[in-house]
């Protein structure tokens, strides 16, 4: 285990959720015409550079969370199955992942709504950190069911109160997804998402209903019409999506994935399904200098968009790209013996810089 970190870069990961902005994230789901389901997502932040990493976590290896106050004896848990992470900051902070059975399961912002229980350290052997919840489910369970009767036995809490809180998504091998939301000092709400999308606040029964604000909505062009003696009329394709939203609040962005999610055409197999997942989400990288006031972004960083990740849980293939290499890079988990394989934790970018493919005129 590499819990010797200190624990002062986490307090000042959770602190830095409240002071800066961009803690964004959109996720959608594919289904192909072969039965297959494909997860996608961004995960931003416009603060700093989250110094992301892949990490290979095989069968056995045993990890213990972060408390509040500066322990690292909180909750032991070791994995029963192996499982591909994608970290940000610290490499036990995995924020989306695959694991050997088909489970997918991730962490999205979820400012301001969330409530978890007030930390009881008579219970920290019970007790997970929210950033680490995903490692725990990911080595712990196969299938949705397993998910909700393993998270109901612990105590999530955050490492430091005034971070901001995550809710989570989980989709198993079967397709069905269901959204954790903890609210009111730790009830465990779990939501179906019949819809595959999650953004951020406010919760999802919300944003289901906030989609109904937006039933004049089509895809296609509309009709040309009169307006008195005037006739009007497109002025280019699309214009049956007039009134979509298009800035990047979690609202926005819902209503937007959901929109563009839906009308995209089915495709065949998995692998064409991840391609599509990758161009849809190009539609939700932000620039970094949008949620910033002139002249006052913080980090010197290409996008406030980190990476942006799909997997196909299937076919065992977790994919991604950075903002510094958009290049689509694939970790296959059944090339990868659980059994015998060593723990690894790997920057995604050891060099950040964008490869240029430079053409030889003729």
């Amino acid at each position: 285990m590499k819990l010797q970190k200190t624990f002062l870069l986490a307090l000042a990961v959770a602190l830095t959720a409240t002071v800066l902005p961009a803690d964004a994230c959109t996720g959608i789901t594919l289904k192909s015409k072969d039965g297959r389901t494909v997860v996608a997502r961004t995960i931003e932040w416009g603060g700093s550079d989250l110094e992301s990493q892949y990490v290979i976590v095989p069968r056995g290896y045993k990890q213990q969370s972060f408390l509040p106050g500066g322990a690292t004896d909180g909750m032991c848990f070791t994995a029963r199955y192996g499982y591909v992470g994608l970290a940000v900051e610290q490499e036990q902070f995995v924020a989306e992942g695959l694991n050997e059975a088909g489970l997918s399961a991730g962490l999205f912002y979820f400012p301001a709504y969330g409530q978890y229980e007030a930390y009881d350290p008579a219970q920290k052997a019970a007790t997970i950190a929210d950033l680490q919840l995903v490692a725990y489910v990911l080595g712990e369970c196969a299938t949705v069911d397993e998910v909700k009767e393993a998270v109901s036995r612990t105590h999530v809490v955050q490492i430091d109160p005034r971070a901001s809180t995550v809710h989570w998504r989980f989709t198993d091998p079967s397709g069905r997804q269901v959204v954790l939301e903890i609210v009111d000092g730790g009830q465990l709400r779990f939501y179906e998402n019949p819809l595959g999308v999650l953004t951020n606040s406010p919760d999802l029964p919300w944003h289901l209903t906030n989609l109904n604000n937006y039933v004049n909505l089509f895809p296609g062009s509309a009709p040309a019409r009169q307006l008195g003696s005037m006739e009007l009329k497109q002025f280019g394709a699309g214009s049956g999506f007039l009134g979509l939203p298009g800035d990047v609040t979690p609202p926005s962005r819902f209503v937007r994935a959901a929109f563009y999610q839906a009308t995209a055409p089915q495709q065949a197999n998995s692998e064409k399904a991840v391609l599509q997942g990758f161009q849809i989400l190009n539609n939700f990288d932000i620039p970094v200098g949008i949620e910033f006031a002139d002249g006052k972004a913080p980090a010197d960083i290409p996008s406030a968009t980190q990476w942006t990740s799909a997997t196909d849980m299937q076919g065992g293939r977790i994919y991604f790209r950075t903002m510094y290499d958009s290049r689509i890079r694939c970790i296959d988990l059944k090339e990868i013996d659980f059994s015998t394989a060593d723990y690894r934790a790997v920057p995604m970018d050891k060099e950040k810089k964008q490869p240029v493919a430079m053409i030889k005129a003729e």
